[in-house]
């Protein structure tokens, strides 16, 4: 059960999404030009100190039952969410993105100051950063699954969501060896620092006539 860490994580700004989450829909919402340019001015001063890493671990599926996913590992996992999301596949991928301790530090001393709309900014971006990477990785992990004729389920969960309960975090943060991406957790199951997420994924074998027809 060793993880697997990148520290180089290529992913393009989803600038659309950024701004849609400062408020900003394209299309309907009018931004005059003078306030665009000081948000891209932001944006390219948040690119500079963002720092994307991730962790993943491939965990092989011993069982689901009674709603329980069990791995083999000993690690067990109370969901009926999870069961059905899992149900057909035979191993399960963890994976745990950041954007870095100094992005979280200059959202907060931003935040303290004068200057909010900065950290409004800086943070819509790290988050939109932190999930277009957690989507960069299962990508880039489905490019090595396409070799053995498996693939990753099309969904995957996080603890916190549906009836996966939070604490299941700190396995999850234990699995992905965190701590040596500068990760820590709280009693309550909080990852510090901000913008650092996690996530789960099965992974199954691909069904031949399914992808065929596709």
């Amino acid at each position: 059960m060793t993880a697997t860490f990148l520290n180089y994580i290529n992913v393009i700004p989803p600038i659309e999404r950024i701004y849609s989450r400062l408020g900003y829909a394209k299309g309907r919402t009018n931004l005059d030009r003078q306030s665009k340019e000081k948000i891209d001015r932001y944006i390219e001063q948040a690119l500079q100190i963002i720092d994307l890493k991730a962790s993943i671990s491939r965990l092989p599926l011993l069982n689901i039952e009674n709603n329980v996913v069990n791995l083999v590992s000993g690690i067990s996992f109370q969901s009926k969410d999870l069961s059905v999301l899992f149900s057909g596949s035979d191993e399960v991928l963890f994976m745990g993105v950041t954007a870095g301790v100094e992005i979280a530090k200059t959202i907060t001393e931003y935040s303290n100051g004068e200057n909010v709309t900065v950290a409004v900014v800086y943070d819509a971006l790290a988050s939109e950063m932190t999930d277009a990477a957690l989507d960069w990785v299962g990508k880039f992990f489905s490019n090595s699954l396409s070799r053995e004729s498996k693939c990753l389920t099309k969904r995957r969960f996080s603890a916190g969501y549906g009836d996966f309960a939070l604490k299941n975090q700190k396995t999850i943060f234990e699995v992905l060896e965190m701590e040596k991406l500068g990760i820590s957790i709280t009693e309550e199951f909080i990852l510090i620092p901000e913008k650092t997420v996690t996530a789960l994924a099965g992974i199954q074998i691909i069904n031949e006539k399914e992808d065929s027809s596709e």
